[in-house]
């Protein structure tokens, strides 16, 4: 094929974007042209990941199929999330809370940093009560989920805001073969009920599903979880016009056994499963309507999608105990109520230009959220005793980007990206009258990507440099605020988005038959990390940080193996291991450690998946290592290293049975640590300062019956 031609426009445009990109890191990550697929050898890997050679765009990007997803257990639905590789997801309080999540040395707190979207709506919710980019997926049923769609570092334009660590993109089943209904039963008063079925009517195809779950959990008070889901979709169209619907509903209530100090149990004043606040613990509910329409082109296709969702939360947590109010507690509420709207235009067109495969790509997304009210109280036994803070605010985010993406060559391809957003911020009422006014925002963000390969003889390798800028919105409160509403100090505003950079260079292969092999170098630079505050329950923002690490995933079937005397192609096995480390810049010498930044991961799974066969079997393995739990770098965290299992039998054409074991090997282990001060009663007035844990679950056991019909 002939050399691309080398005009001076052409050098100058490259030149300037790598000018832009390089010295401060960022990526991208592009559909590739339809015609450059004509002109690259495609090899699809058959099993649990999809990863088609010749068609990603970066080799820490994927798709995660239904398959694995059926196969491997999962304890709480916003684990569907492990399964995108080298990120690990915990709690550390009652199961309506959202989790928290580890990536790429990254302690996410409850999502900020790592973009997640549900058919097309985003999660993470911003200039929210708990956390920013508060990501709660207790709405989910995983056994809806069809695909997950996932990237890491910022290097694709269609990710916006709290992508920096990457994003997933989760995609639920238009239809379902078989309608099914299910009960699961387990220790501690488990109970779950899941009925789903799909039919044609009129317009189309309709699914609905409805899930009510219920647990005390392991902890000494019982944690009356009760949470009830419901869904509907309907998908239908025409040749070359689509069309979807979507309705969803969720409910939520639970007793919550927040952190402990670990003082306390060693000294034997708590168990392990005790709680230092009966009354902690939570309600919420959301509500999304959600549609779109799609549609094919002479010269390619087109998207449109928009969105409503109005959610409401309250949330009881007692994290310093006696420390603020020795006679009624330190307990607090965060609570709030909202509406986002939405929507998002794509457009793009497969063309050839200059003898060479391109597709460009023009996409815009405008999201609004309106909080009325959103607040900060002092309870006891959730009951208020007075207002701390509460404001009513809105807040707008628009995005443009454009990707180009281009075959030079059947050995070399490229996709160039620009994303520009703005932000606007509008505190209208506050509890603190100084604490309210309007702020905006913009960010113009560059993006690109680089692949060269695949090489046949070469393991069907192939080599990616991705570079990008992204950003995370802050809340909108930062962004106006002039007096801390609980000292009464002056405060400094932040700014309303906050860049990051992001570079990797990686390698995908498949060294061995049915098996494929990425390995990733990769940096990232955020301009103001967001470090989670265990004693006020809330993030701040903090100074510019720097990461770096390196990952394995390696993911396929055993071909020409044999196992346990059966044949390799009926194992599956999943490896990845992810090494990082985190540093704040410009911090003083022995102060520079991320807390909650940890600096490993690792995890392990090996399935047994026989074609036709009654019997399938799926073991897994999940390590986090220590992790710094203060800026000296002098406290840590122990690691933890979790098992779980899952096997199945198909006893019956319309009747299957699983039995799910978590913490297989029953570790006493922490799912997260801090070190903050708290005071017991009884202890100095000032405090103790020291370690606070969650603990992980111990084991437990699960029984599944799955009726199913035609």
């Amino acid at each position: 094929m002939a050399r691309p031609p080398a005009g001076p426009a052409r050098s100058a445009c490259l030149g300037i974007l790598l000018a832009a990109l390089l010295p401060g890191p960022v990526a991208a990550q592009v559909p590739p042209p339809p015609a450059a697929s004509a002109s690259l050898p495609a090899v699809q890997l058959e099993g649990h990941y999809e990863a088609t050679t010749g068609q990603g765009d970066a080799a820490s990007a994927g798709t995660v199929t239904r398959r694995l997803i059926a196969n491997r257990p999962v304890q709480r639905p916003a684990e569907v999330l492990e399964f995108v590789p080298g990120l690990v997801v915990t709690q550390h309080s009652g199961d309506g809370k959202a989790n928290q999540y580890f990536l790429r040395g990254f302690n996410l707190d409850h999502g900020t940093d790592f973009a997640t979207f549900v058919d097309g709506m985003p999660v993470n919710a911003v200039s929210h009560a708990h956390g920013q980019g508060y990501t709660d997926l207790n709405f989910l049923i995983p056994e809806l989920v069809r695909r997950i769609d996932y990237r890491k570092g910022p290097y694709a334009a269609e990710d916006g805001d709290f992508a920096s660590a990457g994003s997933a993109r989760i995609v639920l089943l238009d239809r379902l073969d078989h309608g099914f209904a299910s009960v699961t039963l387990g220790p501690d008063g488990y109970r779950r009920l899941l009925a789903a079925d799909s039919v044609e009517g009129p317009g189309g195809h309709w699914l609905a599903a409805a899930e009510g779950f219920m647990t005390d959990g392991p902890w000494t008070v019982p944690q009356r979880l009760r949470k009830s889901s419901l869904l509907l979709r309907h998908r239908g169209g025409t040749p070359g016009l689509g069309w979807r619907l979507g309705l969803m509903h969720y409910d939520n209530r639970w007793t919550a056994t927040d952190q402990i100090p670990a003082r306390a149990v060693a000294e034997g004043r708590l168990g392990r499963f005790d709680s230092l606040d009966p009354s902690s613990g939570g309600r919420t509910e959301r509500f999304s309507l959600n549609a779109g329409l799609d549609g094919e082109t002479a010269d390619g296709d087109w998207q449109l999608s928009a969105y409503w969702i109005r959610s409401r939360l309250n949330l009881w947590s007692n994290f310093t105990y006696a420390l603020d109010a020795p006679t009624a507690g330190d307990q607090f509420e965060q609570a709030e109520r909202r509406q986002t709207l939405g929507g998002e235009a794509r457009r793009s067109w497969a063309f050839t230009a200059g003898g060479r495969a391109q597709r460009l790509s023009l996409g815009g997304q405008i999201r609004h959220d309106r909080l009325d009210p959103v607040g900060l109280y002092r309870t006891v036994e959730r009951q208020r005793l007075r207002t701390t803070a509460e404001s009513e605010l809105d807040q707008t985010i628009g995005g443009l980007h454009a990707e180009l993406a281009t075959v030079w060559s059947p050995r070399f391809r490229s996709v160039l990206g620009l994303r520009h957003d703005r932000a606007q911020f509008d505190v209208a009422r506050s509890s603190v009258p100084e604490n309210t006014g309007r702020a905006r925002d913009q960010q113009t963000s560059p993006k690109l990507a680089l692949i060269w390969g695949p090489w046949a003889g070469l393991a069907d390798s192939e080599l990616f440099l991705n570079a990008g800028r992204g950003f995370h919105s802050n809340d909108a409160r930062g962004t106006v605020a002039r007096i801390d509403p609980v000292s009464g100090d002056p405060v400094e505003r932040v700014p309303g988005l906050v860049a990051s950079r992001g570079t990797e260079i990686g390698w995908r292969g498949q060294p061995l038959a049915g098996q494929q092999t990425a390995l990733v170098l990769w940096t990232l630079r955020l301009d103001s990390e967001l470090v989670y505050i265990g004693d006020a329950g809330t993030t701040e923002a903090l100074g510019a940080s720097r990461r770096r690490g390196l990952e394995l995933n390696h993911h396929g079937r055993l071909e020409g193996w044999t196992i346990l005397g059966t044949p390799g192609r009926d194992w599956l096995i999943d490896l990845d291991l992810a090494w990082s480390r985190a540093r704040f810049e410009r911090a003083p010498a022995g102060a520079d450690h991320v807390p909650g930044a940890a600096n490993r991961v690792a995890s392990f799974g090996l399935g047994w998946a026989p074609e036709g066969g009654p019997w399938q079997a799926q073991f897994q393995l999940r390590h986090i290592g220590p992790r710094d739990l203060t800026e000296d770098g002098r406290q840590r965290s122990a690691s933890t290293t979790l098992g779980s299992l899952r096997l199945g039998w198909q006893a019956h054409r319309a009747l299957r049975l699983g039995l799910d074991v978590f913490n297989l090997f029953d570790r006493k282990a922490s799912d997260i640590d801090y070190v903050y001060t708290s005071r017991l009663p009884g202890e100095p007035a000032a405090g103790v300062e020291g370690r606070h844990f969650h603990p992980v679950e111990p084991r437990s056991l699960r029984l599944t019956a799955t009726l199913r019909w035609d």
